[in-house]
């Protein structure tokens, strides 16, 4: 009897210690958590100068009618959703005076100075990430109240004036390369000129004035040639003798005249059409935007 006890109890005793065995391989204890670790995602660097920043600043004012902040902020966001989406020119002042893209004569009117610290303070915004939340991915704007027939313009926002809208398709998609989210750009500041391919540094007028050279003050016809203006041998000659004497004037031969090639094309300056005229703003195509 003592026999059956004492086998019963090691029996229970190996199978107590088997399934303690299994409880080990089976459900491990669990190891002490790794702090985690947030992984940043990598950002798209573009480079900006003084003059991207002017520029950014020009469209701001001029394509929100000189309103408010939430005015500017909409209007810069459509300029760096431009920017980022690939579509556009690669720089600040590439998109900005892209032909026929934002109003005429933001490139070249004068910004008023009572405007010029609101102006500052959103740009700044702008390059440092921040977006008009409304906007959204929207790259087009027009005059707020205008209608056009087209059924791809899927507006977003109402800022400054301007209807903002994005181009989607009948399934909701975008028909456009889609803009970097604010997360994934870094704006990075390069003292210096803007790098603008030759069509568009045409467009930026230059903040230092280009000195004309001086008249000679004194220009004579006996002393000056009619062509490169330098004085003759006649002028130059030192006086030998101080005694009054005849002097005769120097003969000179007449300089030809410069007379165009018949078959050169002579370009004729066209004015440039008074701002305040134009009806429909530049950023409004025939195709909807």
């Amino acid at each position: 009897m003592r026999a059956e006890i004492s086998f019963g109890k090691s029996l229970i005793g190996i199978l107590f210690v088997g399934l303690a065995a299994a409880g080990c391989t089976t459900t491990p204890k669990p190891a002490a958590t790794a702090a985690k670790t947030k992984v940043q995602p990598a950002k798209i660097t573009f480079n900006y100068t003084n003059k991207d920043r002017d520029c950014l600043q020009r469209a701001m004012y001029f394509e929100s009618q000189h309103s408010d902040e939430d005015g500017y902020m909409a209007v810069g966001t459509v300029v760096m959703n431009r920017l980022t989406s690939g579509a556009y020119p690669p720089s600040i002042c590439g998109v900005v005076a892209q032909e026929k893209q934002f109003a005429p004569g933001v490139m070249t009117r004068e910004v008023k100075p009572q405007a010029e610290t609101e102006l500052a303070t959103a740009a700044d915004a702008i390059l440092k990430g921040a977006r008009h939340p409304a906007v959204k991915d929207a790259m087009f704007f027009h005059t707020d109240g205008l209608k056009f027939p087209y059924n791809n313009m899927h507006y977003v926002a109402v800022a400054g004036g301007n209807a903002f809208y994005e181009k989607r398709g009948a399934d909701g998609m975008l028909q456009t390369p889609p803009p970097l989210p604010a997360y994934e750009v870094a704006m990075n500041y390069v003292p210096g000129e803007s790098i603008l391919p030759p069509q568009f540094e045409a467009l930026i007028p230059s903040a230092v004035p280009v000195p004309l050279p001086a008249p000679d003050p004194m220009p004579t016809a006996s002393t000056m040639s009619p062509i490169n203006a330098a004085p003759t041998a006649a002028h130059m000659a030192p006086i030998a003798n101080p005694m009054p004497m005849q002097i005769t004037a120097p003969v000179t031969e007449p300089e030809p005249s410069i007379e165009p090639d018949p078959g050169m094309r002579i370009a004729i300056p066209i004015p440039r059409p008074a701002y305040d005229s134009v009806m429909l703003r530049g950023s409004v195509a025939a195709n909807g935007g």
